[in-house]
């Protein structure tokens, strides 16, 4: 549930979507980091990060599925319930277009706010949805219908400070900047909180331009996947938001994963690896065990007081 964060005096802080909020509205840039599960989700907390990005494309892969719904948005909704619970950071959902209509959007709103999910993202494609770098056509939704989804998940969500973000895919689909423009402007004034402005260009200068011509009615947040070797300086002298690094845990996982693989098939024995690979100790760390023990431990001791208790009292 979106629960206050408690502070170690035990007084309650602000809660996961207002912490998210913040961060969209801040002066300074933030920074958003990809996670794919609640392990991934904990490792990304202890680096240091603020947020998380719960990446369709990372949740997919991590499922050995493509990234055009072919995961049930009930089964998206348990991974996140996971990766809530993993982590005290905050989760902006990459939520696709929604996993259908605009009754389907609003309910699964509904549902991500009640869990306890900080915010959800949406994109202007049809369904089923197509990742914005998969070769081949790419087909904007009626603007009016993608509006009215955005009224209904403003609407649906149980948590005031929830984040609605539009992210439109007009760039990506070659409508051109007008388009783009007409469509952030209008998804801001459907409710949006904030805008995700997508582009596949190699170089920030299409996205520098939307920025320039943008009227500074919304945040605006990023995707420098293809860009990427744009300085953030740049982000920030531009009036970026935040930016969001969306998939690069996996991707840097994949070969990792694959070499090790190899060396253990090649070799037989996972002597030479031992030094290579996290300790069990680490894993252990990183689920939590210690809490279980603590637990264990203080509920057999509230037991064994119960139990000493004479039956007439």
């Amino acid at each position: 549930m979106n629960r206050p964060i408690i502070n170690s005096f035990g007084h309650p802080q602000k809660t996961k979507s207002q912490l998210l909020r913040e961060m969209l509205f801040s002066e300074k840039l933030e920074f958003i980091m990809e996670a794919h599960n609640g392990l991934v989700a904990k490792i990304v907390e202890d680096t240091g990060f603020k947020a998380i990005w719960a990446s369709g494309l990372t949740m997919s892969a991590s499922m050995g599925v493509r990234d055009c719904n072919e995961i049930p948005w009930g089964d998206v909704l348990t991974l996140l319930g996971y990766m809530n619970e993993a982590s005290s950071l905050p989760i902006l959902v990459d939520a696709d277009t929604g996993y259908g209509d605009f009754n389907i959007a609003a309910r699964v709103v509904s549902k991500m706010s009640r869990l306890g999910i900080a915010g959800a993202c949406l994109e202007d494609k049809t369904y089923p949805k197509r990742n914005s770098f998969v070769e081949g056509d790419q087909q904007l939704c009626d603007i009016n219908e993608f509006c009215a989804k955005l009224v209904a998940c403003k609407a649906a969500q149980e948590t005031e400070d929830f984040c609605v973000v539009a992210r439109t895919e007009a760039l990506i689909t070659g409508a051109g900047m007008d388009e783009a423009l007409r469509r952030a402007k209008a998804y801001h004034a459907a409710g949006a909180d904030a805008i995700l402005i997508h582009s596949k260009k190699a170089t920030f200068d299409e996205i520098n331009r939307f920025v320039s011509l943008w009227d500074g009615r919304a945040p605006l947040v990023i995707v420098p996947t293809t860009y990427h070797d744009t300085p953030s300086e740049v982000f920030q002298s531009a009036g970026i938001s935040t930016v969001i690094w969306a998939n690069h845990l996996l991707r840097a996982s994949v070969p990792h994963y694959r070499d090790i693989a190899k060396q253990i098939f090649s070799a037989k024995s996972v002597a030479a690896l031992e030094t290579k690979i996290a300790p069990v100790k680490e894993v252990f760390r990183l689920q939590n065990q210690a809490g279980l023990e603590d637990a264990e431990r203080d509920y057999f001791e509230q037991a064994s007081r119960i139990v000493g208790v004479p039956e007439n009292v």
